[in-house]
C-alpha cells in the first residue's frame, strides 16, 4: 500500500559528499557520515549544518550513540572505529588491517560492537579504547550490521553466508540460516516487540526473528526495491529504506507494509532514524536528507 505523508528533501551536501548513516545524538541533532567526502555531518535543529573531516580514504559508514555521550562511527576505508564528542572532537580506535568495519552498535555491556566486514569477525570496542575480536564460523559471509538485542546479545546480518548470527557476550556464536536462498541480508534492529527485524537486499523482503530463533519473511510490494536500512518504530513495527525502490517504507508488527515515494528520482536512501518527535530521516547519497512526517 502507497500512502502520501508529508515527506520532503533538505539539500545538504552536494552529490559528492555522500550521506549515508545517521543517527540522532545525545544533543538531540542529526549526525550523519558523508562516505565519500571522509567527513562527519551535524545537523541542528534550526537546519545548520556543520562538518569535520576525518581523513581521506576513511569511508565513514555507519555511526550510532555511544554510553559515553559521543557518536561512534565505522571507517571502512582505513580500519578504525571514530569517535567525536557532541562538540566536535574526534579521536580513533584503530582495528586490525583489513578488517573493513561496517555497522556499529552500543552493546548491553557498556562496549561498542561492531561488525568486521572483510574478516569474519564481531569486535568489541570499549570506551577505553580495548578492542577484542570474535572469529565467525564462515568463510567470506560478509558480516554487515548489527543490533543489540533484548536478550542480552548482539545479533548481525551475514549477508553472503544468508544468515542472521547471535554473539553472546561471552562470545558465544549462533547462526541462523533464511529460509529464502540468497537472500542478503543488511539491515538489522531490535524491535518494540522483542524480536529482531532485518532487510533482504536480494530477495526483496523483510525478516523478522524471535531470540529463540523462529523466522519470519514479509515479501515487500517491489520485489526489486532492494531494501538496505532498517530501524525500530518507537510506536511499533519498523521503518526501513528502498535503495532500489527509492521510497522509505514501514512495516507493522503483523506484517502488513506501507511504502512512501522519495519527492528525486534514484536519490539513493541508506541509513535512517526516528527522531523523538517522531518523524523519520533518511541519508540520501545523493546528497540530501529525507524529512517524512507520518
Amino acid at each position: 500500500m502507497k500512502t502520501s505523508p508529508k515527506i520532503r528533501e533538505v539539500p545538504l551536501t552536494g552529490a559528492g559528499a555522500g550521506p549515508y548513516g545517521i543517527t540522532v545524538g545525545p544533543d538531540g541533532a542529526l549526525w550523519l557520515t558523508l562516505v565519500h567526502a571522509g567527513e562527519i555531518a551535524r545537523v541542528g535543529a534550526d537546519g545548520e549544518l556543520r562538518t569535520w573531516p576525518v581523513a581521506a580514504g576513511s569511508r565513514p559508514l555507519i555511526i550510532t550513540p555511544g554510553p559515553d555521550g559521543a557518536l561512534w562511527f565505522t571507517r571502512s576505508g582505513d580500519d578504525r572505529v571514530g569517535r567525536i564528542t557532541t562538540d566536535g572532537e574526534l579521536s580513533a580506535v584503530a582495528l586490525a588491517p583489513g578488517t573493513g568495519p561496517c555497522g556499529i552498535a552500543a552493546g548491553p555491556d557498556g562496549a561498542l560492537w561492531y561488525a568486521g566486514m572483510s574478516t569474519d569477525t564481531i569486535g568489541r570496542v570499549t570506551v577505553d579504547g580495548e578492542v577484542t575480536r570474535f572469529p565467525l564460523p564462515v568463510s567470506g559471509g560478509f558480516v554487515s550490521m548489527v543490533a543489540a538485542g533484548p536478550d542480552e546479545a548482539v545479533w548481525f546480518t551475514l549477508n553472503q553466508a544468508n544468515a542472521v548470527g547471535r554473539i553472546g557476550m561471552d562470545g558465544a556464536v549462533t547462526l541462523h540460516p533464511l529460509p529464502t536462498e540468497g537472500a542478503a541480508p543488511v539491515g538489522i534492529t531490535a524491535g518494540v516487540d522483542g524480536a529482531l527485524w532485518f532487510v533482504e537486499i536480494g530477495a526483496g523482503q523483510l525478516g523478522r526473528i524471535t531470540p529463540n530463533g523462529r523466522i519470519d519473511e514479509y515479501p515487500l510490494p517491489d520485489r526489486s526495491a532492494r531494501p538496505h536500512a532498517i530501524v525500530a518504530d518507537p510506536a511499533g513495527g519498523c521503518w526501513y529504506t528502498e535503495w532500489g525502490g527509492n521510497r522509505i517504507g514501514h512495516v507493522a508488527p503483523n506484517g502488513a507494509i506501507t511504502t512512501h515515494d522519495l519527492p528525486t528520482p534514484a536519490s539513493e536512501p541508506h541509513g535512517l532514524t526516528v527522531a523523538p518527535d517522531a518523524t523519520v530521516w533518511a541519508a540520501l547519497e545523493t546528497g540530501a536528507l529525507a524529512h517524512l512526517t507520518p
